[in-house]
């Protein structure tokens, strides 16, 4: 999928030439002349890259990226024409990324921008494989306390999932039942831990097709309960 990246400045000659070359790398571009053009884009669209002049019509650069930074991560590069560091202070602390003075290399510009995307990318990629843990059949999505194995859902209690979830997020690593009562349960739960022997029973019960030959949460006998990755 092309990435999609607006460019904002008053300069049309400029937007011209950022359009084509960012076309040529088989970007899709979107062009605003003012700021508050460019604060109307941002909202109806979703943009992986703001490349954003300072000195603009209406509102200006740093005006319109401290505005999207109340809705929005996308990553903004701000352009300015004088090159003091004042404005390039004041662009990074309205929430910029970067910054480019002008006159640039339009390869310059494409380099960064290349980075940036990748870079944000990446960190996505990482958040979503952090937020879902996947071992064999079963997924765990962590944000909405969901388990599925195949394409069938397990309803779990809440400490069934607690124990489940501390578990898989650490793979391999046997945690002792008091370990475990006191991670979950929290160290003034006046229950013993029976409690951890009957919920990991139940999980059981829920997640393996035979309990008595588990697949996924085992037992070290003499040691305690783990998750194998």
């Amino acid at each position: 999928m092309a990435n999609k990246v607006l460019v904002v400045d008053d300069e049309k000659l400029i937007v011209k030439g950022i359009r084509f070359s960012l076309e040529q790398d088989g970007m899709e571009v979107t062009c605003a002349y003012d700021g508050e053009e460019a604060l109307q884009y941002a909202k109806e669209q979703q943009f992986d890259m703001i490349l954003l002049d300072v000195m603009l019509p209406k509102l200006t650069g740093f005006e319109v990226c401290q505005q999207i930074r109340e809705f929005s991560n996308v990553p903004i590069i701000m352009l300015t024409a004088k090159g003091e560091d004042m404005d390039k202070i004041l662009g990074l602390e309205y929430g910029a990324d970067d910054y480019i003075t002008k006159p640039f290399n339009i390869l310059e510009v494409k380099a960064r921008i290349k980075a940036i995307i990748r870079r944000t990318t990446k960190n996505a990629a990482k958040k979503e494989s952090s937020d879902r843990i996947v071992s064999g059949e079963m997924v765990i999505e962590r944000a909405n306390r969901r388990v599925s194995i195949g394409n069938k859902e397990i309803n779990l209690t809440a400490k069934e999932f607690d124990v489940l979830e501390l578990l898989a997020t650490n793979p391999n690593q046997v945690y002792s039942r008091e370990k475990l009562l006191t991670l979950v349960w929290g160290a003034d739960y006046p229950g013993d831990v029976r409690t951890v022997d009957v919920h990991i029973r139940r999980l059981r019960e829920k997640v393996e097709t035979n309990s008595s030959e588990p697949k996924y949460v085992h037992t070290k006998w003499g040691v305690g309960y783990y998750f194998k990755g």
